[in-house]
């Protein structure tokens, strides 16, 4: 896909998304590269081990080399439950059939279950990096319930042979306390086994949705759950594309929720999704740790949607998607052509950071 692919897709908004300037200058960031690994983790205090799983994801699929990232996540098995993620393509009840849409598709890595790695490890483990995805929502649970719980051990993820693991924590809801705890323990152990991570940075909170307007997305808040994320050590961010900002003055207007300042809504961010993207990566300590967005859910004009996400995330300073609902649950042949077109933003050279 050329950039004039691209802009077709991209539609109306194709010049406001590709000429827009950012606030913060792309002169302050860390920006993705193919020495991303050695530049930021060979200073760091990451083992040589997890630097060299870090590597091996960043020269996997075909962003490899490029300090770009395209992954494969499929837990919405259990955070979705199984029938509502497959019913659209049972085919994908199936693990192996995830772990072979992650490698025709040209992914960096493939992100899932316990279950779904663990089951077929010994064929593919060495084909594509494991990421293996170690709390999850039951959603079992009746009335629902929301909470991030522990499915296994970090030393069954290593024993499996994936080369990752990711985690999820719903930020500002009455269990983040103990789900950081957790998470920083085993994140710390992963490390120490050689291990990367990926943190789910989520937000989850009845209360911020206000006015009719839902604040899950805020610039603001989804840029203080990364702050938080990269603070446990998290090698790799993942997060909502951010959709609207004010979050912390919308819940309290006396400022009597947490702490902002006015220059976040102004002077260093405007409402323009690319300068919203560009605050949640400033978050991730200026891009030295990669931000990746999320694909989002399935729907109507997947492919023009994928992009459009793509190219703001790419323009932010980010350094990938990770998509998954609008890849699997549809035939093969076209959740591959998504991946692609993803993939091909991130290697056309037009589409430049902001």
């Amino acid at each position: 896909m050329d950039i004039q692919a691209i802009r077709k897709l991209l539609g109306s908004e194709a010049d406001s998304l590709l000429n827009h300037t950012c606030k913060i200058s792309k002169d302050r960031l860390h920006l993705p590269s193919g020495e991303h690994v050695k530049d930021i983790f060979g200073q760091s205090d990451r083992p040589k081990e997890t630097q060299k799983n870090l590597q091996a994801l960043y020269d996997h699929g075909r962003l490899g080399g490029t300090g770009y990232l395209s992954i494969l996540p499929v837990d919405q098995g259990i955070e979705h439950s199984a029938g509502a993620s497959f019913s659209k393509n049972p085919d994908y009840f199936d693990p192996e059939n995830i772990v072979k849409l992650a490698i025709e598709g040209g992914c960096n890595a493939v992100a899932s279950t316990y279950g779904v790695l663990g089951i077929v490890a010994k064929k593919y483990a060495g084909k594509i990096p494991f990421i293996v995805k170690i709390n999850h929502n039951e959603l079992l649970t009746y009335p629902n319930a929301f909470d991030q719980v522990m499915f296994g051990t970090i030393e069954e993820a290593k024993n499996m042979g994936a080369l990752g693991v990711g985690a999820t924590i719903y930020f500002g809801s009455p269990e983040s306390r103990r789900q950081i705890v957790e998470v920083a323990q085993a994140f710390a152990k992963a490390h120490e086994l050689g291990m990367f991570t990926v943190l789910w940075c989520y937000l989850r909170n009845k209360d911020f949705k206000k006015d009719g307007k839902d604040y899950h997305t805020s610039a603001d808040l989804t840029g203080q759950a990364n702050h938080l994320g990269v603070t446990l050590q998290a090698d790799i961010i993942k997060q909502k594309l951010p959709e609207c900002n004010g979050g912390y003055p919308a819940m309290s207007p006396e400022g009597k929720y947490g702490k902002s300042d006015p220059r976040m809504y102004g002077e260093l961010c405007t409402d323009h999704p690319i300068d919203l993207a560009r605050w949640q990566v400033a978050n991730c300590y200026m891009g030295r740790i990669s931000l990746i967005n999320s694909g989002g859910a399935s729907g109507k004009d997947d492919l023009a949607q994928a992009v459009k996400t793509a190219v703001i995330n790419k323009r932010a300073g980010g350094a990938g998607l990770i998509c998954g609902r609008k890849a699997f649950q549809k035939p093969m042949k076209e959740g591959i052509e998504l991946l692609h077109a993803i993939q091909d933003v991130y290697l056309c050279k037009e589409v430049t950071v902001a």
